[in-house]
């Protein structure tokens, strides 16, 4: 967000809000990737995992409709031990549920409104959550070193 509060990024892609989301995320000492199947026929925006092993999910919601259009948000709830919805300045808060967290976000950063309830995972899939957020991030870096690579 720049110093006026006003966004250069109003009505912004979910991948532009997912940006802002990680470097929110980093500040607070987590790592994350965007894009990250936890179970097939989910994909969760973003993926946190934190310093002490937790995990977080944030889904980045660009307008009303692409919120209204997501009914699969639920299914992500048991893949971590927070979830947040991440929208824009102009985003209408109200058409958020109470059950997830809330930051606003843009392309060069974010801010925590809400803190999400914590909910921990059982060790099984913490583990399971784990070693997916590492194969997707060592794929995805394989990718980027090396293009020519399946």
């Amino acid at each position: 967000m720049d110093n006026s509060g006003n966004s250069p990024w109003e009505g912004a892609s979910g991948a532009v809000l997912a940006r802002g989301v990680a470097r929110y995320l980093a500040e607070l000492g987590f790592v994350s990737v965007p894009e990250v199947v936890p179970q097939r026929g989910l994909r969760v925006d973003v993926m946190a995992l934190g310093p002490k092993g937790e995990i977080w999910i944030v889904e980045c919601k660009s307008s009303r409709a692409d919120f209204l259009s997501d009914r699969k948000w639920s299914g992500y709830l048991p893949w971590c031990d927070r979830y947040y919805w991440a929208v824009g300045r102009d985003f209408d808060l109200d058409l958020l549920p109470e059950d997830g967290g809330i930051i606003i976000a843009d392309g060069y950063g974010a801010e925590g409104l809400r803190d999400a309830p914590a909910q921990l995972l059982s060790p099984a899939r913490r583990r399971k959550l784990t070693r997916t957020f590492a194969r997707t991030a060592a794929r995805r870096l394989q990718q980027l070193c090396d293009p020519m690579q399946p």
